[in-house]
């Protein structure tokens, strides 16, 4: 299962597992306007300019050609089935886009991949330096997964969003 939602998501679709619905359009959104996959995700709270975040399924062509590093393990929480452990771009800018659960306002901030650990939690992790004020961020998270695309789009991103009339907090 998990497997089979990262390879829709590196042939251009937009596949994504157990989402909360207003997490939907903040990662279609994300992929039609950056052309490339998105990674759903997990976060944790931010902290000291970073923030982890995880999930037990994503794409491989972050980068929408070609295919970052993994290794299949198994899902997390049961322990059971195929689960790819994607290690993206240390170094790479990214794009990140949170929804809330009332559907009336985004989050949104760049950042950067500092580190792609293995801890004891969903699979993919990505350790991301924010670029923005940590702790707005950690005052303004919404919603229970962000979407994460590689590359600069945080200007489109947040007009599309203003014009849309959605709320925006940008960090």
């Amino acid at each position: 299962l998990f497997r089979s939602l990262s390879l829709p998501n590196d042939e251009g679709y937009v596949a994504l597992c157990e989402s909360d619905f207003v997490s939907i359009p903040a990662g279609t959104l994300l992929h039609y306007i950056s052309g490339r996959p998105v990674f759903m995700c997990n976060p944790t709270f931010p902290y000291a300019g970073e923030v982890m975040v995880s999930h037990c399924t994503a794409p491989r062509r972050m980068d929408g050609a070609s295919l970052d590093p993994a290794r299949i393990v198994t899902h997390y929480e049961s322990d059971f089935g195929a689960s790819p452990k994607v290690e993206m771009r240390k170094g790479q800018r990214i794009t990140v886009l949170d929804g809330d659960f009332e559907a009336k306002r985004y989050l949104s901030f760049g950042g950067e991949i500092t580190g792609t650990p293995f801890f004891p939690m969903c699979r993919t992790q990505l350790e991301i330096g924010i670029h923005g004020d940590s702790v707005k961020l950690a005052e303004e998270v919404r919603g229970w997964h962000w979407m994460v695309c590689y590359g600069d789009y945080l200007k489109v991103v947040n007009y599309a969003v203003r014009k849309a009339g959605f709320g925006l907090v940008s960090i």
